[in-house]
């Protein structure tokens, strides 16, 4: 039986709390991959995108020769290899759009992120394999720093020459070692906080079950581990909240709700660099109709 969080006839908000220290939790291509800013309040952000690329790396990688659990947005792959391969499965052909509903349900059934976050499977004009679009259950906000953050951008080196041939570079006379020199961008620490929702609705038309629920729980949770680059630093997952209504429609506003937990920066602490230069309260009393699972308190 489904616990009140992994059950997908409820609706659930969620709060997400992560830190990075010393990394970049997301490069922005359009500033030279320096790490996405509110160029207002300097606040750091993190996209929904890509928090949700960690999850399909987790899935892949715990699940993914599972049938049920095949990720259709899979790193370096072909999207419409796996619209060919829905339309084989249901007996369809190229440019027969009468099978497009029943390629649809086959995917949703047997891709996972499909099923969760859903998906455009219309594909290019021409392309053959039309299955239509999904509207998936979970969905997720930007991610935004509590403070302001201060993106660097470091220069460094490398010893090793690229080529034979290549000569060392002079620098006041002193030849240095040095082949390639490059940049690392990165803040030297953030807390951010992020927003979610499942909606119990969608979820019956994917075929959400509580099984997969409860992946998606875990893989929000362990996917920073499986993540590690040096690009990235330290990231972690340091707050989970999950509030899961009585109410396929609701029992309060998601943002009401989110209000009931603070995080506030310790007092004399003018640059914070530690999860524990913040406090994080949460006040769960007079939920009427809606618990709060606290999975990572």
């Amino acid at each position: 039986m489904p616990t009140n969080h992994t059950d997908p006839t409820k609706r659930h908000d969620f709060v997400l709390i992560f830190d990075v220290t010393d990394g970049n939790p997301n490069g922005d291509p359009d500033a030279g991959n320096l790490p996405r800013v509110d160029p207002e309040t300097m606040q750091g952000m993190v996209t929904d995108v890509c928090l949700k690329r960690k999850v399909r790396n987790w899935v892949d990688a715990t699940r993914g020769e599972k049938e049920r659990y095949k990720i259709f947005v899979e790193n370096r792959g072909y999207l419409v290899d796996h619209k060919e391969r829905a339309y084989a499965a249901v007996g369809g052909k190229k440019g027969d759009d009468s099978k497009a509903d029943e390629a649809q349900a086959w995917m949703c059934q047997n891709y996972y992120d499909v099923r969760m976050f859903g998906a455009v499977l219309v594909g290019k004009k021409g392309e053959g394999y039309n299955c239509g679009q999904v509207r998936g259950p979970i969905q997720m906000t930007f991610a935004r720093s509590i403070d302001p953050v201060t993106p660097l951008d470091l220069a460094i080196t490398r010893v090793a020459l690229e080529n034979r041939g290549d000569k060392p570079r002079e620098d006041d006379d002193e030849k240095a070692a040095t082949g390639t020199i490059g940049r690392k961008t990165l803040v030297p620490y953030g807390l951010y906080r992020g927003f979610g929702f499942v909606n119990p609705h969608f979820a019956s038309k994917t075929g959400v079950d509580a099984d997969d629920l409860s992946v998606f729980w875990d893989a929000i949770q362990q996917m920073w581990d499986l993540d590690r680059s040096a690009s990235r630093g330290l990231m972690a997952c340091r707050g989970l909240y999950v509030f899961s209504h009585d109410d396929g429609l609701g029992n309060a506003p998601a943002h009401v709700l989110f209000d009931r937990i603070q995080i506030r920066r310790k007092e004399g602490v003018e640059a914070p660099r530690q999860f524990a230069d913040y406090d994080v309260s949460v006040t769960d009393e007079s939920l009427d109709g809606v618990t709060l699972t606290k999975l990572v308190p």
